[in-house]
């Protein structure tokens, strides 16, 4: 990833990256130099649910969120909101309060449906009621790109303006039907969007909103 990065970055070719969040803090410091944007799974906010579940501990990731933080790569957040095991409103509300405290209310925060597969095919489909509840939530709690996933169609794929809550975005899925956006402002009334609006990365690496 870090070879890739280097010769994309020459070509001013923007370098995303998808990640859990496990990594060292030496090799995440070096690959931010040439990393524009990184959605991270933060799958809860609770150790006993990564012991349990992945084998693994929360710290690390959280750890993770704040260098990339700090190094002002643009963050977007995922949460896999998966019934009986994560969908506590109390540490989802935790959750968003650190990253409100942590890292910024301009982060955006993904809540994505669960649907059973694998290990996991006992459990139902995350109710469209616990997103909804969650995305309120982390709304009232100040953050300002709220979105629920897995659920093509509803109101809270798109992106609204922080200021004036006009429909800035419009999506259906993975596919965008319509960006009333203008240089990394909103089109309606000029507030500047958390984004990576520029090619080049050391010009503009996202409004911090």
């Amino acid at each position: 990833m870090y070879d890739i990065g280097r010769l994309t970055a020459k070509e001013n070719i923007l370098n995303t990256c998808h990640s859990n969040g496990y990594i060292n803090p030496e090799p995440l410091k070096a690959l931010c130099k040439y990393l524009d944007a990184v959605c991270i799974d933060l799958k809860a906010f609770s150790e006993k649910f990564y012991r349990e579940e992945t084998e693994g501990n929360l710290a690390p990731v959280l750890e993770t969120l704040k260098i990339l933080r700090q190094q002002d790569v643009h963050i977007e957040i995922v949460n896999l909101v998966i019934p009986t095991k994560n969908d506590d409103m109390k540490m989802i509300k935790e959750m968003v309060e650190w990253i409100k405290e942590t890292l910024g209310s301009h982060i955006p925060l993904h809540f994505t449906r669960f649907y059973p597969r694998y290990k996991l095919k006992n459990l139902p489909p995350t109710p469209v009621q616990t997103l909804e509840r969650a995305r309120d939530l982390a709304l009232k709690a100040g953050l300002k790109y709220v979105y629920i996933g897995n659920v093509p169609g509803h109101p809270g794929e798109n992106t609204y303006c922080p200021h004036c809550h006009k429909l800035i975005v419009k999506r259906l899925g993975y596919y965008i039907e319509a960006i009333y956006i203008k240089k990394g402002r909103c089109s309606y009334c000029g507030f500047p969007i958390y984004g990576v609006w520029s090619v080049k990365k050391q010009q503009n690496k996202g409004h911090q909103v």
